[in-house]
């Protein structure tokens, strides 16, 4: 059985328009689909504003859906599957409570859910710790008083404290040092393995998101543009001209650039909403939203005018 599932979900919200133009709507998520599968890592991709943080908020059960499902274990998500999904918020300094010691912090959720007695709380919370990599001597401390590294630790003691089956990461090192982010990183993949957990780690750097993940889903405009295997060769525009803002030294790539703004998330282009950046689009990309095309190991992708690989003749 599938541990998560997102289907067909929208979220649309409504804002205060300018003058006389009254509400408008933001289009933040459109038709996601989206599986993940148990002890798997699934990555997310995307410019700022694409709707990677509205889908890992819709996967926990902060946002709720405009439209669509969303099923944990087969069932719709709720406050007790809820208890299953951990987060990791991007900063750990606006995410903890600057008034509680770390122990309370941590400690919190199995409070709130009245799990165990309060010594076995309190084993609990000596054990999240040590997981993480947390001495002992700041149990008492508050968030100020840590690196923040110490602090994004804490947060992950905290998301684990109930014993999740997904843990969602969004953005988990984009607001630390250069430094700590690998350590960071390293402690995840080793929580990963330790704890048989699936992942969604969402992030804007796609070598890093490599690196963690089973698979990658690309994101545009609210919407996914690409699934694809780690290691396989991207077939969306927008996915390889994200690679190729990052490229590794041992495989050079020519930079794609990208010409003109992201369209609005108020009033989106009609058919492909890449078509307005996309060196390859046609009059053909503006007349409807491109099927959802397939290719081997489950890699789908939404274009008419794929980067199709060449096949090596032997």
């Amino acid at each position: 059985m599938n541990l998560l599932e997102v289907d067909g979900v929208h979220v649309v919200h409504k804002i205060r328009g300018r003058g006389l133009l009254g509400h408008q709507h933001v289009y933040a998520l459109t038709d996601a689909h989206l599986v993940v599968n148990p002890g798997e890592t699934i990555g997310v991709v995307g410019e700022s504003g694409c709707g990677k943080s509205t889908l890992a908020k819709v996967i926990v059960g902060l946002q709720r859906p405009t439209a669509g499902t969303v099923r944990f274990r087969g069932e719709p998500l709720d406050g007790g599957s809820g208890r299953e999904v951990g987060m990791v918020f991007q900063d750990p300094s606006t995410a903890l409570n600057r008034r509680l010691a770390v122990a309370k912090i941590i400690r919190d959720p199995l409070d709130v859910h009245k799990v165990g007695t309060p010594a076995e709380r309190d084993d609990r919370v000596r054990e999240l710790m040590s997981l993480v990599g947390l001495p002992t001597s700041v149990a008492d401390a508050v968030p100020g008083q840590l690196s923040g590294g110490q602090r994004q630790r804490v947060a992950i003691a905290r998301a684990l404290a109930l014993r999740p089956a997904l843990l969602v990461a969004d953005e988990p090192t984009s607001a630390l040092d250069v430094s700590v982010r690998a350590q960071i990183l390293n402690l995840l993949l080793d929580l990963r393995e330790q704890l048989e957990l699936a992942m969604v780690f969402v992030s804007h750097d796609i070598q890093t998101v490599s690196k963690m993940s089973d698979r990658i889903v690309t994101m545009y405009l609210g919407r996914i543009v690409e699934e694809a295997p780690v290691g396989a060769e991207a077939r969306h525009p927008y996915t390889r001209a994200l690679f190729s803002a990052t490229p590794s030294l041992l495989h050079p790539v020519e930079p794609i650039v990208l010409t003109g703004p992201v369209p609005s998330a108020t009033n989106p282009p009609s058919g492909c909403p890449f078509r307005t950046r996309c060196p390859k689009a046609t009059a053909e990309c503006a007349a409807e939203l491109p099927p959802l095309a397939a290719a081997e190991g489950g890699h789908t992708y939404r274009c008419i005018h794929p980067e199709i690989p060449t096949e090596v003749s032997a």
